[in-house]
């Protein structure tokens, strides 16, 4: 199946919370972004993962996040934690499962042998953060690994300092890291989500950075601060002329079938265009339906 006929879950906004703190997990009940990640790992204290881990549970049961894409990171796999992380998490049942520096093939299919084991829905997907260089140079394997699998997040902070790199604006150290990662996701079939930008207080800096991913292939971006949930939901949006264009693009297509060359303002249309104007209109009625 194509990825123009297949239902789309917008993925533009996707906020990490911390799991230990009970205000940020009520307050994400109001944010209007279009997923979330309920963090048991960086952002959760050793003393305070327990509690953390329950908390995140229970928030999945409770069913009052709406339409958003609720998902569970857990500890790293050879952490203390790990074990009791991927059992919980499996049977509280969330959209998916995060699971940080994944690095093989092999993993995951340990990983996915371990959520089953735990009696993990058949909706319970997995999505393995990308941010070592053995998985970036391995991430076709890892992204080809299970069915389960169905999205990639990128772990930029990590990935960075692994490369001995350093951040800097437009992201050139890391580029061909990143162009990997989307290559592997989307020769499998799978969503593709960007790293986070540090500085919540750089407006300007996280809206360039949105739309260096947009204009990459990204499906959105992962999110620390509410208050780039705004921007990143636009920045991964088509815009009303883009819908427009796709529209028309559309009927002009229909419209000539058997007549030879077809144009759209001007310009030639092949069936790629089609496609590719078909997955706008999807993006932008799945983003409609969240919204409504």
């Amino acid at each position: 199946m194509s990825e123009s006929t297949q239902q789309f879950t917008p993925l533009r906004s996707v906020l990490y919370m911390p799991s230990s703190n009970e205000r940020a997990l009520e307050k994400a009940k109001s944010i209007p972004c279009d997923g979330l990640i309920l963090d048991l790992e960086d952002a959760v204290a050793p003393e305070a993962k327990p509690a953390a881990r329950e908390a995140a549970c229970a928030a999945v049961a409770s069913g009052e996040y709406g339409r958003r894409t609720v998902t569970i990171r857990v500890n790293g796999i050879g952490t203390e934690w790990h074990d009791a992380d991927i059992a919980a998490a499996s049977k509280a049942g969330p959209a998916a499962i995060v699971v940080p520096k994944v690095n093989s093939a092999a993993e995951v299919e340990q990983l996915v042998a371990a959520m089953e084991a735990a009696g993990a829905p058949a909706h319970t997907k997995l999505w393995a953060m990308i941010e070592t260089p053995v998985a970036i140079l391995d991430c076709l394997a890892i992204a080809r690994a299970s069915e389960r699998l169905t999205a990639f997040v990128l772990g930029t902070n990590d990935l960075v300092k692994e490369l001995y790199a350093e951040h800097v604006p437009g992201r050139a150290p890391i580029l061909p890291s990143l162009h990997t990662a989307l290559l592997a996701g989307r020769a499998a079939g799978i969503a593709v989500i960007d790293g986070v930008y540090n500085n919540v207080k750089d407006a300007e800096g996280f809206l360039a950075e949105c739309e260096q991913g947009r204009q990459m292939g990204f499906d959105g971006k992962t999110l620390i601060h509410p208050g780039q949930v705004e921007g990143a939901n636009e920045a991964f949006a088509p815009s009303e002329q883009a819908v427009a264009d796709a529209r028309g693009l559309i009927q002009a297509w229909e419209d000539g079938k058997g007549t030879g060359v077809v144009t759209y303002n001007g310009r030639m249309v092949e069936n790629l265009h089609v496609e590719s104007a078909r997955r706008t209109l999807s993006i932008a009625e799945s983003i409609a339906a969240l919204q409504g």
